[in-house]
């Protein structure tokens, strides 16, 4: 048997732990501003029971697929790839995890799924080979219930706003159906995410072009047309309700062309005649592009360049992207974003939040970035390092040289819909205890550190991302 304890992720100094019970417990109540995430709109609009245990907690979230896979799990035995699982299918995917449960032990994903499975379907008993069937028989009951379905969990986990990429060319009927719905009270608005646009090297990279220019009634056999339709996309995303674009690039320099070479650049793609080289060169100075576009339009900009995406080929050439197989990679920003923050950086209203999976920038340039310009902010730990020791690093690293206002807000960034209040919640616990250990060394009223902690849950994505 086991019930999530109530100090878990506080400091062992009984001190400092009493000061940190106190200062989660004046937000635990506090709305999730959630301002960069995955999971799917539809699943609101439609508002349609979860279909069965493993295809709501298991299925979608890659921190929970890749352990298991790295644990000699295939991924077709987890039900990646294959839609709606039969229940012997799900039982069999439900299994998996329950008997390889101690694989997750130390990781934040054991933490995020007892809290899931306790705090929200009332599970007690401890995952294992033996309470197997008997744990997914209890979620799946309560799946048939009114009570849990997608918006009123939306409710019960007190989200106030939830942010999903979307693709240039999508129509966005699903944000415009659930703003326009009478019975839902709900916000969910999109994030441009244009990566494939602006990388020539991507698979049909020409076919994508001629669907963003029919998007956007633009021919986009020209360089100018292409910059046009973009643009234009933006301003549709807009009038949608989105506040942010969001990129993510193996690097993130940002070094602009000539437009007469961008123009050559550009054409010789649309012929399939660009070298690698020149493919990089284009997506760097789009990206520089994007960068003058959200000063511009008002599009938050937000990066998490450095990762190798579908490192593994052949699982990517059998189920698609985004299964799990992205590696991080070592990255540079000093000057890689010299040339967006010399031309844009105290642009007044532009906001670049800067995310990273290489955690050794977070003090040498980040935070120093953060600490001049006024456009920077640091994006907190998330994927990979969205862990209570990394995220204890992170406050350390930073808060010295930027305090807490040039950072971004918590950033769930998850596909697993019924995990965001658990990755909340241990975030606003870390961020007490931390802020108990200030307090608990004089640096720190008690009171500045209540009123810092709110406003790391609201005040500060509310302001960083335009909310």
């Amino acid at each position: 048997m086991f019930n999530v304890h109530p100090d878990r992720l506080f400091p062992a100094d009984a001190n400092q732990r009493g000061i940190a019970r106190r200062l989660h417990g004046a937000t635990a109540g506090l709305p999730l501003v959630c301002p960069h995430g995955h999971v799917e709109p539809r699943l609101l609009a439609d508002n349609q029971p979860f279909s069965d245990p493993a295809s709501l907690l298991v299925t979608p979230d890659h921190y929970v697929t890749r352990l298991l896979h790295a644990d000699g799990v295939a991924l077709e035995d987890l039900g990646i790839g294959q839609g709606r699982l039969p229940e012997a299918a799900a039982r069999a995917v439900w299994r998996r995890l329950c008997e390889r449960w101690a694989i997750f032990a130390a990781t934040p994903v054991r933490w995020w799924l007892e809290a899931e499975l306790n705090e929200i379907f009332g599970v007690t008993s401890r995952l294992s080979a033996e309470t197997a069937d008997a744990t997914f028989d209890q979620v799946a009951t309560h799946l048939a219930d009114e009570a849990f379905r997608p918006r009123a969990l939306y409710e019960r986990f007190n989200i106030s706003v939830l942010t999903t990429t979307a693709d240039p060319c999508d129509d966005l009927a699903v944000y415009s159906a659930l703003d326009s719905d009478p019975s839902w009270s709900g916000r969910v608005i999109p994030a441009f995410r244009p990566d494939r646009y602006l990388e020539p090297s991507q698979p049909e990279w020409n076919h994508s072009i001629r669907r963003l220019g029919e998007a956007a009634d633009v021919d986009t056999g020209s360089y100018r047309g292409y910059i046009e339709a973009l643009e234009s996309r933006r301003r549709y995303f807009l009038s949608h309700g989105a506040t942010s674009a969001d990129h993510s690039h193996p690097d993130a320099r940002t070094d602009p062309l000539g437009d007469s070479e961008a123009d050559r650049i550009f054409r010789s793609a649309l012929a399939g005649d660009a070298t690698q080289a020149e493919a990089i060169a284009f997506r760097r100075h789009m990206l520089f592009e994007m960068a003058r576009m959200s000063c511009d339009d008002g599009l938050v900009m937000t990066l998490h360049c450095g990762v190798r995406r579908d490192h593994h080929p052949p699982s990517a050439a059998h189920f698609g992207s985004d299964i799990g197989a992205d590696i991080p990679l070592q990255i540079e920003f000093t000057d890689a974003l010299r040339p967006v923050l010399e031309r844009f950086g105290i642009h007044p209203g532009f906001h670049l939040v800067v995310f990273t999976l290489d955690e050794t920038v977070w003090s040498r340039e980040l935070a120093p970035m953060a600490g001049f310009y006024p456009s920077v902010y640091v994006g907190v730990p998330w994927w990979f390092l969205d862990a209570p020791d990394a995220i204890g690093r992170f406050r350390a690293a930073v808060s010295e040289t930027v305090g807490f206002t040039r950072t971004s807000g918590f950033v769930d960034d998850t596909r697993a819909f019924c995990s965001i209040p658990a990755r909340h919640d241990m975030a606003r616990r870390l961020d007490a205890g931390f802020l108990a250990r200030l307090v608990s060394e004089h640096r720190l009223d008690e009171d500045e550190a209540a009123a810092i902690a709110a406003d790391l849950v609201i005040g500060q994505p509310a302001r960083v991302f335009k909310l």
